[in-house]
């Protein structure tokens, strides 16, 4: 990977604790980030592995994001993923301590799931903490599986939840279950009750290889 440079000061996020952050706005940033590493569409393609049409349609609020495209998108544009959903921050190191008030996570929203990205000011940690709210209620709302390189550890707060998985029997969970697992297996999270079912995910990844 090339030497980091230092991003500019970037202001098309939304700044108030907890407010969400839409399609458009994120698409905005990830644009602004691309112009200021001086990289075309093609170049991000070549360093993701992404379509052109894909990161075209992201920047442009087309398309929502899953964890696994903006964890690369994050890790390809040399960024911390917090970066993709709030501005500044501070490096994690020893005796470091982020406390998120209930109405202070940067949401994020698409389709299929709501994101509240926990400690999100915390830079260069080796966990992703997240609140998910699962909107979908039907396997056949998402285009394919999701997939990452690392380990994801799942705990149902609220509701009932059907895990999806690619080429295994779906894993059907309740509330106060939970489930850790090789995020590479194809996983889709689907509410199975009437209500959206709301989880705790803690995901560790591994930079893809190259």
């Amino acid at each position: 990977m090339s030497e980091r440079r230092p991003l500019p000061r970037l202001s098309v996020l939304p700044t108030k604790p907890g407010e969400t952050i839409d399609r458009a706005a994120l698409g905005r940033h990830l644009r602004a980030i691309r112009r200021a590493r001086g990289w075309t569409l093609q170049e991000v393609s070549e360093r993701t592995g992404l379509a052109v049409s894909t990161i075209s349609k992201a920047e442009r609020g087309l398309i929502g994001l899953a964890y696994d495209k903006f964890i690369l998108l994050a890790q390809r544009l040399e960024l911390d993923v917090s970066e993709l959903f709030q501005p500044g921050g501070r490096g994690y190191a020893n005796t470091t301590l982020s406390v998120t008030r209930a109405d202070g996570a940067p949401t994020y929203e698409t389709e299929n799931y709501v994101y509240r990205m926990l400690a999100s000011d915390l830079r260069a940690k080796r966990m992703v903490p997240m609140w998910g709210r699962i909107k979908a209620h039907d396997v056949r709302a998402f285009a394919d599986f999701i997939s990452h390189p690392g380990e994801e550890f799942l705990f149902v707060l609220d509701g009932t939840l059907t895990v999806h998985l690619q080429d295994r029997a779906p894993i059907r969970l309740e509330r106060h279950d939970s489930m850790y697992f090789d995020s590479a297996i194809g996983h889709v999270y689907v509410s199975a009750g009437a209500e959206d079912t709301t989880i705790l995910v803690v995901c560790v990844d591994d930079p893809p290889a190259g």
